[in-house]
């Protein structure tokens, strides 16, 4: 399914490398990616990242273009209240979605169905569909309503992703961190990639 695209929405939890990151591998890889970025996630990039992002979903769209260098037609941005994007139906064919990194207020929106926004419909459509949903949770500690919630999703089908990442292999820098749960993502999309080690390979063959 290379020409379906892959849905990526990116809240306001810290851990801004991780979506990023993930949206590189994903245009570099070659796959058409819908981007679905809100507000807090624009702030949180700001204060994370040198990345500055306008405020309109076609200016982001954009500047990505731009700062990936990649095909103008493999990135749509769309923003949180455009309800005639493509990811809003289930018509609009998709191959996965990935929420990375994903705040415990979308978590709850998305178990509860709220669909008040773009991002939580798309993931309620994902999860309606049958298709693979990612959520890569940013948070700790966790009550017990994040997790009864992480439950209710793993139940219904999502892949419940936190990212935590591994020291195994011994990371140098914080990029290596986040190359563990992009990793750990792609595997779940089942795109190959050469990001760390596996379990039991040499170290040095990355």
């Amino acid at each position: 399914m290379p020409d379906r695209p892959i849905i990526l929405g990116m809240t306001g939890a810290s851990g801004a490398d991780y979506g990023l990151r993930l949206l590189q591998c994903l245009l570099e890889a070659g796959h058409p990616v819908q981007l679905l970025i809100s507000k807090a996630a624009q702030i949180v990039i700001h204060m994370e990242t040198d990345l500055r992002l306008p405020a309109r979903p076609r200016d982001i769209q954009r500047v990505l273009l731009e700062h990936y260098r990649c095909d103008p037609g493999q990135l749509q941005v769309y923003g949180q209240d455009e309800w005639t994007a493509p990811p809003a139906s289930g018509s609009a064919l998709a191959r996965a979605m990935v929420v990375c990194p994903c705040t415990t207020g979308a978590l709850a929106a998305i178990a509860n169905g709220n669909s008040d926004n773009l991002l939580e419909r798309a993931a309620d459509v994902t999860l309606k569909e049958g298709r693979k949903l990612i959520l890569a949770v940013r948070e700790t500690p966790l009550s017990v309503i994040h997790l009864e919630n992480m439950l209710r999703l793993a139940r219904a089908g999502a892949v419940i992703l936190p990212a935590n990442p591994g020291f195994y292999y011994r990371p140098a820098t914080v990029g290596e961190l986040v190359n563990f749960i992009v990793a750990r993502i792609l595997d779940q999309l089942e795109i190959p990639h050469a990001l760390l080690p596996r379990w039991g390979q040499d170290p040095e063959a990355r």
